[in-house]
């Protein structure tokens, strides 16, 4: 095997991106009012250089106020769910362990649900009371899953499925209360995952950029203890003898990644399969060293939610699927081949 260098790690990140461009490219261009790349193209540059007058109307409609935010935001959320799997994954030791494992999903639909039926008008406020319920449930399960002061894997694991469990009823009672809720067929479709419409277009550039901040400060926070990942897949007593500060690595990549994951599923709702099947695609075609493996399932992660979600938009057009659909239906096959072939 060839060994792992920064050059190395920089040339397949640099080949990635380059995939991820192409199918940024595929998702601005298709869709009801399909747009050429070289209109595309124009309008990109015209609309970076400050010169919208010059930019068609219905061009800057459809690239700038619909398609390039959502692509954005599928890009934001793929990655945040694909690097929350590989903390997860080895934060448990576990190969089917996935950002949703813990219950923080739940407990982001759970709040996200409480906020449709206070305030269902209020803008961003979807957003912000599903982060609250994801942290809430992360706190929730952390001081749960603590064993004689530590963070116990097992103890954890099971913390987060009872956790679920309890939130995942709770769920099912508002839904069926508010049965004929005008709201009912939003909260349906967001549960499904959604990459909904951002807000104005005034707006839309100062809330990505706040969101990116939060997934470059979690993210690289995993990365961070990615040598020290790599040592404790091979067991936790072996890593303590190597010198590494299990229970701290422990509760970063804790952290970190349910911060991922709470952000992912308050903007987009529960997205199902990436957190899982991407890490271990980028485990199969480039190894299972954490440098490497947290960059690849950035942007692996990126390049799934932007394909899926143009399917999602064009597979039955002018009608549009919710994207954790086309996830799930995409995914599962592709996991039972994965586990066929891990058996083998």
């Amino acid at each position: 095997m060839r060994p792992l260098t920064p050059r190395r790690i920089l040339w397949i990140c640099a080949g990635l991106t380059c995939l991820l461009f192409v199918a940024v490219l595929i998702s601005l261009r298709m869709g009801a009012y399909p747009i050429s790349v070289q209109d595309i193209a124009m309008t990109l540059f015209r609309g970076a250089m400050g010169r919208r007058d010059e930019i068609p109307p219905d061009f800057w409609s459809v690239v700038f106020v619909i398609r390039l935010p959502r692509i954005l935001l599928g890009i934001l959320v793929g990655a945040s769910l694909a690097v929350a799997g590989a903390g997860f994954q080895a934060l448990l030791r576990n190969p089917l362990a996935d950002p949703y494992v813990l219950g923080v999903s739940s407990g982001a639909a759970l709040g996200a649900i409480v906020s449709l039926v206070i305030a269902p008008r209020t803008p961003g406020a979807i957003q912000a009371a599903a982060f609250v319920g994801a942290a809430l449930t992360v706190a929730g399960v952390y001081f749960l899953g603590r064993r004689g002061g530590q963070l116990d894997s097992a103890t954890l694991l099971l913390a987060g499925i009872v956790m679920a469990s309890f939130l995942s009823a709770a769920i099912m009672f508002l839904i069926t209360t508010l049965s004929g809720h005008d709201l009912l067929r939003g909260m349906a479709f967001w549960l499904m995952g959604d990459l909904a419409s951002p807000p104005p277009i005034q707006d839309v550039w100062k809330w990505f950029g706040f969101l990116f901040i939060i997934f470059f400060v979690a993210a690289g926070a995993i990365y961070t203890t990615s040598s020290d990942l790599n040592m404790i897949l091979s067991g936790e007593q072996e890593a303590r003898h190597l010198g590494v500060n299990v229970n701290r690595v422990k509760l970063v990549v804790y952290i970190s990644a349910s911060v991922l994951t709470g952000l992912a599923v308050s903007v987009s709702g529960a997205i199902g399969y990436v957190g899982l099947l991407v890490p271990h695609v980028m485990r199969m075609i480039f190894g299972t060293d954490y440098r490497l493996l947290i960059p690849t399932s950035v942007l692996g992660g990126a390049i799934a939610i932007v394909l899926a979600d143009t399917l999602a938009r064009t597979v039955m057009g002018p009608t549009e699927l919710p994207v954790g659909a086309m996830t799930a239906l995409a995914g599962a096959p592709v996991f039972i081949y994965l586990m066929r072939r891990r058996v083998r």
